[in-house]
């Protein structure tokens, strides 16, 4: 298994004003990341706009990312679902060549019990011969990965190497380290808490603010690792008001917004997501132009 500590990034889509794919703004952004230092790429996850798009432009992207990156990086491929037995057929029907792991969601809008959580990844371990990182994401599944549940998968499937962890909860974080067999991974899912997650023992980030800012965050995250907490908490402060404000209208209206404002690619999106409103461009452009 390849290295995923450190620095990932939740890779957006980049749409022409069609709202077709940009397969150049693609090769361009994934470029971008590998240049200034990020340590893996996540594809078509929630921020990849993922539930917007076909299964020929899924595959597209993924194409487009694995060629593009031509094993500099790890690769990760967001694949989830909340019907358990569709996912399974899914993934016995995937092309994985390229990539090191998958980022599974925790079932959404169903609602599962503690249990049925644990029954969908188990289904999901049996059926997938590539490493497993949980998601856990509260605010977008209505339904949160307890502790005890983490801990249960991680000790039962040698496959299941780590969780993205994004309740946005540091106690549940901690809790999850400490519970967890020597080796799996707690990655934060929160940017703004990412930093104090890495110093309580968290692998590091699966980021969206790092996209737009890798050279900057990776560096905060590789201080945290190394221990030199006070260099790392000065990055922490001087990135603060952006995670707020990349996250304030929706994700990726916002880091859609960095990258148009940095030439990388058009700010479209497709509905039901709007682009970021001018008052938040703006804010978002007096930032970047103030870091430089």
């Amino acid at each position: 298994m390849k290295n995923l500590k450190g620095t990932g990034v939740a890779l957006i889509t980049p749409f022409k004003e069609d709202k077709s794919i940009d397969v150049e703004a693609l090769k361009n952004l994934v470029e971008f990341q590998i240049e200034n230092n990020i340590d893996y790429i996540v594809a078509l996850g929630t921020t990849a706009e993922s539930a917007t798009l076909s299964a020929d432009e899924k595959e597209l992207v993924k194409r487009t990312i694995v060629e593009k990156t031509a094993g500099r990086i790890p690769l990760v491929l967001g694949m989830g679902s909340n019907n358990t037995q569709a996912l399974v057929e899914e993934i016995k029907a995937t092309n994985f060549d390229g990539f090191d792991a998958v980022l599974s969601v925790s079932p959404y809008y169903n609602k599962p019990t503690q249990e049925g959580i644990y029954q969908h990844f188990k289904a999901v371990a049996e059926a997938c011969d590539l490493p497993i990182i949980l998601y856990n994401v509260p605010g977008r599944t209505s339904s949160n990965m307890e502790v005890s549940t983490v801990a249960r998968l991680a000790n039962d499937f040698d496959n299941i190497i780590g969780i993205k962890e994004a309740k946005g909860d540091l106690v549940q974080a901690m809790q999850m380290i400490d519970a967890t067999p020597e080796g799996f991974l707690v990655i934060s899912g929160d940017d703004m808490i990412t930093l104090s997650m890495v110093l309580a023992g968290g692998a590091g980030v699966i980021s969206v603010i790092a996209e737009g800012f890798p050279k900057e965050f990776s560096e905060m995250v590789n201080l945290g690792l190394e221990r030199k907490v006070d260099q790392a908490y000065s990055i922490h402060y001087k990135m603060a008001p952006a995670i707020d404000l990349i996250f304030e209208e929706g994700n990726p209206a916002g880091i859609k917004s960095v990258f148009k404002h940095k030439g990388l690619c058009e700010n479209e999106l497709r509905l039901p997501l709007v682009k970021a409103s001018e008052n938040l461009q703006l804010q978002l452009r007096r930032f970047i132009e103030e870091l430089k």
